[in-house]
């Protein structure tokens, strides 16, 4: 293969980076040009928790990252099926987060934001309110605080997704029902966690057939009524269907983009001077 594409490739897949021993327990690591310290956004892929979906489908979004400044941390978990669901799936959500201050990287730690899709939507609203959790739950007491959430088409609301689903992949990423299981539902579901001590966006396409708009408008109210700062973007037609969110093309990723760049988001991010890309080759 000639070096051109070698670089290439190696820049679209990111810096592989191990945060635990577990096959799953991996993130990769894209980083802008610059010296930094870059702001850091962690994507969190969806697949309803389950082995059979992975990062590689948030590497779109992760290359329009990093064309505009941002570090990007792509983490992969545990999922259901193959060592992942409670707790498993939860702790290794907050252990990747709290692995970027051992990455031998020019990040920006204290401007750390986390962004999921569908499923990983949920995880993203969950481990922004790490500081809310009782002590012996998993991903208490988190080393990193992110700055802002990003759900697309999330899964925002867990008993309510549990409700409409007749458990379907809650019941698998939880073991039970809310009404079994109280008390995990009572450290993992976002909604019982408002507010979060940031701001929160939601993108939510009105016509999802796979994660309800509804479940973002809960959470909205639920947030907002607890004197929380969010803002729930609704995608009309086709441009807001399930997976259009992963698009960098689409009307949803215009969305992210336009509150990220916002000045009252604080992320209006300056291109870096360019540095040589052999920074990259660097280990964590």
């Amino acid at each position: 293969m000639p070096r051109t594409r070698l670089i290439l490739d190696y820049l679209a897949r990111g810096r592989a980076c191990r945060y635990g021993p577990h096959r799953s327990q991996r993130a990769d690591l894209h980083l802008p040009r610059g010296a930094g310290p870059h702001p850091v956004m962690v994507l969190l892929h969806g697949g309803s928790w389950q082995k059979r979906y992975g990062k590689i489908v948030m590497r779109g979004l992760a290359g329009d990252l990093v064309r505009r400044g941002w570090a990007v941390w792509n983490v992969e978990y545990r999922r259901v099926g193959e060592g992942g669901g409670w707790p498993a799936t939860f702790a290794d959500v907050a252990a990747a987060i709290d692995h970027l201050p051992h990455l031998n990287a020019p990040l920006d730690l204290e401007d750390v934001s986390v962004l999921g899709h569908s499923a990983g939507g949920h995880l993203a609203l969950w481990a922004a309110s790490r500081e809310r959790l009782p002590d012996a739950s998993p991903g208490a007491a988190p080393a990193i605080v992110p700055k802002r959430a990003i759900a697309q088409a999330g899964v925002c609301d867990l008993t309510g997704a549990y409700r409409r689903w007749r458990g379907g992949a809650v019941r698998a990423l939880m073991g039970g029902s809310p009404e079994d299981l109280p008390e995990r539902y009572a450290v993992a579901d976002p909604l019982v966690l408002v507010p979060l001590a940031m701001p929160v966006l939601l993108v939510h396409g009105v016509l999802d057939e796979t994660v309800s708009v509804e479940l973002s408008r809960s959470y909205e109210r639920a947030a907002r009524t607890a004197g929380g700062e969010v803002e729930l973007v609704e995608i009309p037609g086709e441009a807001g269907r399930h997976r259009a969110h992963i698009d960098p093309r689409g009307q949803a990723w215009a969305a992210v983009v336009r509150w990220l760049a916002s000045p009252a988001r604080g992320a209006d991010i300056k291109r870096p001077t360019p540095r040589p890309r052999s920074g990259l080759s660097s280990s964590p």
